[in-house]
């Protein structure tokens, strides 16, 4: 998916940019870049392949000569980011997150519009820093650009901007990824995870509404044009699986939310009588850890952490971007409390499922390890829809998620029509799908979390919750 951080300050700050660019490291894992601007050295930039190693060691050595006032850094899912654009705007740098799902007709238009050339990539896919760039330059402001950018674009852009006075920041019209303003003595900075500045010393400032657009110095922040709070679908796997634990979004902490989705997904099995008799309730780590403690703590069921995953040198199991490898490599990071599993009968929560390919492979590791019994919960409803709005997913089909492969192959094509009587396990429907996904994983029991649940934990109206992937709902 990816994230972006920057900062405007009275004194040097590429070194703040440094670590809390660094702190985003769990929002993407391909590329890295920073640039800064100084006086008497011009803009320096500079764009590293994070797929083998962390952005901390591939920038270290960078930190060391670039310097400004200004700089801003970037992880990017997708494209080597931030780019440097020269327009009638002038020259500045840009990075954006998010996905533009017609890039390929916009770059069209724009060639047949006039637009005489773009640079290509050695995919040949045009870079989407510049693709935006190019966007932006139809109008005569950056304010009228990004809004022209955003109205163009299919897909969601949260972008920043940073020329030689100030950096410029854009939330998407939907607010679908969150920008948070903090605010320190010599300066201000921008974020997309609120965490990432407070260990700088950053207090937070704000958070910037759907649509808006500020500028930030380091004398202030100012709104340059309004954003749209009536709009904001903000997306709320953001809180069950993607945010880090101490990230806060519209005021919601995502620690908090996990461990309240788990206990209502207790609740929920307690009342439909189908609490399982269960020696522990356990966390697929990382993210499935604090939903795991919720339901442990409303069920009275004992948690434990019958494995361990070894992260020091693959902190995320998808990294590589072979699937067989990223399987490879989720196995080889799972090492057994063989105690807490050998003969014990367990709960886990996981996150989300959604090939099911590495939750098979850990099933399959607990028995080997000697389980008893192995009962699933997730902690979102059964993802049918391909995200149209961020990387989130690898999927290149929805026939990749396994809640559609079970639907298609019980139903056809005809199944589409009953997504929402799949997605509840008081139907018929639902409890087929249940019933087939624990044959596929050999889990001894399976439930969702449902999509009320889900927005009861977050606590924000529905009407501001992105819930796409798992209803369908634009």
């Amino acid at each position: 998916m990816g994230g972006f951080f920057g900062a405007a300050s009275k004194n040097d700050c590429v070194t703040d940019v440094f670590f809390g660019t660094d702190y985003h490291s769990h929002l993407g894992t391909r590329r890295g870049g920073m640039t800064a601007y100084a006086a008497d050295k011009g803009f320096q930039r500079s764009i590293h392949s994070i797929e083998n190693s962390p952005f901390r060691t591939k920038f270290e050595n960078d930190v060391v000569t670039m310097k400004g006032n200004l700089c801003i850094g970037c992880i990017s899912d997708t494209d080597p980011q931030p780019i440097l654009v020269r327009s009638k705007l002038g020259l500045y740098a840009v990075c954006s997150v998010g996905i533009i799902r017609n890039a390929d007709a916009l770059v069209q238009e724009l060639l047949e519009g006039g637009c005489p050339n773009f640079e290509a990539m050695s995919s040949g896919n045009i870079n989407s820093g510049d693709l935006i760039g190019a966007l932006i330059s139809q109008k005569d402001s950056f304010v009228e650009g990004i809004r022209y950018a955003q109205s163009k674009i299919e897909g969601t852009m949260s972008l920043i901007i940073m020329t030689k006075e100030e950096i410029i920041a854009a939330r998407d019209t939907y607010g679908r990824l969150p920008v948070i303003i903090g605010k320190r003595s010599d300066g201000f900075c921008l974020s997309s995870e609120s965490f990432a500045f407070q260990k700088l010393g950053y207090d937070t400032f704000r958070e910037l509404e759907a649509g808006e657009i500020a500028r930030i110095t380091a004398d202030g922040c100012e709104t340059i044009s309004k954003g749209d709070p009536s709009k904001m679908k903000i997306c709320t796997f953001l809180w069950t699986y993607y945010g880090y634990p101490n990230a806060v979004y519209e005021g919601v902490t995502v620690e908090t939310m996990r461990t309240r989705n788990g206990e209502i997904m207790a609740e929920n099995d307690i009342k439909a009588g189908r609490l399982p008799d269960v020696d522990y309730v356990c966390g697929v780590p990382d993210s499935g850890t604090p939903h795991a403690i919720g339901y442990a703590n409303r069920s009275g069921i004992p948690f434990a952490r019958p494995f361990i995953k070894y992260t020091p040198t693959w902190p995320r199991s998808f990294m590589p971007t072979n699937q067989s490898m990223r399987n490879k490599v989720a196995k080889m990071k799972l090492i057994p409390v063989h105690e807490l599993i050998e003969g014990k009968r367990l709960l886990f929560v996981d996150d989300s499922i959604v090939r099911g390919t590495q939750m098979r492979e850990t099933v399959e590791f607990l028995y080997e390890n000697g389980a008893k019994e192995v009962h699933m919960r997730s902690a979102c409803p059964p993802i049918m829809y391909g995200c149209k709005y961020l990387n989130f997913s690898r999927s290149t089909s929805e026939m990749e998620l396994i809640a559609r492969q079970v639907i298609y192959d019980l139903e056809g094509e005809a199944g589409t029509q009953f997504l929402a009587e799949y997605s509840d396990s008081n139907t018929e429907r639902g409890r087929r799908l249940r019933d087939e996904i624990c044959r596929r994983l050999n889990l001894t029991s399976l439930e969702f979390q449902s999509l009320e649940g889900t927005e009861k934990a977050v606590g924000l109206p529905e009407c501001s919750l992105c819930s796409y992937c798992w209803s369908g709902r634009e």
